[in-house]
């Protein structure tokens, strides 16, 4: 859909959903093969007792939180929380803007958050960045592709592609993955013109980065189910059966604290 003026047609807001409508559907269209493969490499990794983790910066960690632990998702999927450039919300004081704006570009950094966990060449890493030009996301990709893992990238290639990696390897995310995930976004992101507005407004990487993220979950769940593994599965404590819920998700829990502990 051409972005149009808001006072040549349908509101902003009326825009925003069906610009998003129709890239959902796009993604639909063209990545559901790639969503297959990198379904079948999480699958692996889980049937094999290892991890999946996941990981973006900035609006890019939205997505790999939304992986696990989450109403509908499996244990297996391990998001890495590095709060000092995923929470930059405050913008001033604790973990404010200019923090996020300095850690997030500084090559080295992504190495250091992976010192922090036991990766096995069995695991996977999924990735998320709309430009995927960074330090950090690079740092991750590289390193995770050096120890035999399979990395996954969740990227905007038509962005990526015209802006110069900031990563001392010249590569962009999309580049260095085994398995890239175009989210199709434009270049700057933002999707509505406004007339009178010097910038445009709605982005759309993050819903659009948020529904890969389930349907990689979901495919990945089914891929177990049929080749005769069940995943355990977190189930909703806000309903009635409160207590049967928080049963099964502490379940879920140990299955994951079980995956972590015999590393």
């Amino acid at each position: 859909m051409k972005e149009q003026p808001t006072g040549a047609g349908p509101n902003a807001a009326a825009q925003y959903f069906a610009i998003l409508a129709e890239r959902m559907a796009a993604i639909a269209d063209t990545q559901l093969g790639a969503i297959e493969i990198a379904a079948q490499a999480c699958a692996a990794s889980i049937s094999a007792d290892g991890l999946v983790f996941s990981f973006g910066t900035g609006h890019g960690s939205f997505a790999a939180l939304e992986m696990f632990p989450r109403t509908g998702t499996i244990a297996g999927f391990r998001p890495i929380v590095e709060t000092s450039i995923s929470h930059m919300h405050h913008i001033f004081g604790d973990m404010g803007t200019q923090q996020y704006r300095f850690l997030h570009t500084q090559e080295g950094f992504g190495h250091a958050i992976l010192k922090a966990h036991r990766l096995a060449a069995t695991d996977t890493m999924v990735l998320f960045s709309h430009s995927g030009m960074n330090p950090v996301i690079l740092d991750m990709a590289t390193e995770c592709r050096d120890r035999g893992m399979t990395v996954i990238g969740v990227t905007s290639v038509p962005h990526s592609s015209q802006v110069t990696s900031r990563h001392s390897s010249g590569l962009r995310l999309y580049e260095a993955a085994d398995i890239t995930i175009d989210t199709g976004v434009q270049l700057a992101d933002a999707s509505i013109t406004v007339p009178g507005l010097r910038a445009r407004l709605g982005p759309t990487s993050t819903p659009l980065a948020v529904a890969v993220a389930h349907a990689l979950v979901a495919r990945t769940g089914e891929i177990l189910a049929t080749s005769g593994y069940a995943p355990k599965i977190m189930i909703s404590p806000n309903t009635s059966s409160r207590d049967e819920a928080n049963a099964n998700n502490d379940a879920v829990y140990e299955d994951l604290w079980r995956r972590l502990s015999s590393r």
